[in-house]
């Protein structure tokens, strides 16, 4: 590998399957640092209920875009796509690899292909959207998108608030279909895509998901909850495991009911996960079982490979 290539390791897959355990490996042996494109771990108050690795993992391997925000800053894929190339462009000036990490496939794709351009918005437009999520409910959008864009409500995930509220608002903001500001035209990056996806049985990823799950609340994540209750309308706030406890200290379900839906949404929102990167052809896939060092051997033979 000479000084002029420059590659950059994306290590994809649904949540809670290792993909932090996999990047931190691939890191130390490629002597570099870590990329997170996992959008829920951009907020310090966050700290519980979105897995952000432990101390000791961050003190192991340099990494960026891990709780670098809070809540109450606005913060778009657009912005993170702006300020992670910023910071791609200086570490390459010192590393040939750099590892990225998530499971936010719109950020990982912002990344490593660019992102479609959209008009300024009226400010507070996408808050309003929120605000009305909370008191209709999420119905009450999916008809509005349908009604505004029905080219991109018959194939956006429906049951994801973020991207029903991003669309809807760049709908409702110009006066134009946000499906007609998808051109899907790939720019120019400096550096050579790898991309290693961690798949597993459904089976072992719902008991992996259980686990986790499991754990947060043995680490706090309800009083983590009570604390950011006050601010529960944030955008940031409209996530898997914050919702539904916000849901059981307003009185509407019980605890344990409130765990249980925890636990279901965040396998659907794994399924999500999965439907949408089996769509990315140039994935390439290893077993959640697989030793790391098997797979950053994989690595090196496409990037030597390459060099052929």
């Amino acid at each position: 590998m000479s000084d002029g290539d420059k590659y950059l390791i994306a290590v994809v897959g649904p949540t809670a399957i290792g993909k932090t355990r996999l990047a931190i490996a691939m890191a130390r042996h490629f002597k570099t640092e870590i990329i997170s494109a996992d959008s829920r771990q951009f907020f310090r108050e966050l700290a519980i209920g979105t897995a952000v690795p432990s101390p000791d993992e961050l003190k192991s391997v340099t990494h960026h875009f891990i709780q670098h925000l809070s809540i109450f800053e606005p913060y778009s894929v657009g912005d993170f796509e702006r300020d992670a190339m910023q910071q791609l462009n200086r570490l390459f000036t010192r590393h040939n690899v750099v590892i990225m990490a998530g499971g936010s496939g719109l950020y990982l794709n912002a990344v490593a292909k660019g992102l479609d351009t959209f008009p300024p918005l009226p400010p507070g437009l996408r808050q309003q959207l929120v605000e009305r999520l909370r008191v209709e409910g999420i119905g009450s959008l999916q008809e509005e998108l349908r009604s505004l864009d029905p080219a991109y409500h018959a194939r956006v995930d429906l049951q994801n608030p973020h991207r029903l509220i991003r669309a809807l608002a760049v709908s409702i903001g110009t006066g134009r279909p946000y499906s007609s500001y998808l051109k899907g035209k790939e720019r120019a990056r400096p550096f050579k895509l790898i991309s290693i996806g961690i798949t597993a049985p459904r089976e072992a990823l719902y008991e992996k998901i259980n686990q986790r799950v499991d754990h947060m609340l043995a680490q706090g994540l309800l009083d983590e909850v009570k604390s950011l209750y006050p601010f529960r309308n944030l955008n940031a706030l409209q996530t898997v495991g914050y919702k539904e406890l916000f849901a059981y200290l307003e009185g509407s379900t019980d605890l344990a009911t409130a765990v249980s839906e925890i636990k279901k949404n965040t396998r659907r929102f794994a399924k999500r996960q999965l439907t949408w990167f089996r769509k990315q052809e140039e994935i390439h896939w290893t077993d959640y079982r697989q030793p790391p060092e098997e797979t950053i051997k994989t690595v090196e033979n496409l990037i030597y490979g390459a060099k052929q």
